[in-house]
């Protein structure tokens, strides 16, 4: 059980920098992640690095 289990986080300018690294670090560290941002492309690497760890995250542009 990790410390954010069962936990659900929103993270928002989650494309690129902190935001980025925001979100893959909560959902690293067990919570469900929606991550939002503009950027289309941002928001599909992001996803696909998520993906890529087996982690949970969501992403909405807005």
């Amino acid at each position: 059980m990790t410390l954010l289990d069962g936990k659900r986080t929103l993270v928002t300018a989650s494309g690129q920098g902190i935001g980025r690294a925001s979100a893959l670090a909560f959902a690293r560290a067990g919570a469900s992640v929606v991550a939002t941002d503009i950027n289309v492309e941002a928001l599909e690497s992001l996803a696909g690095e998520a993906k890529a760890e087996g982690l949970a995250v969501e992403t909405r542009v807005l």
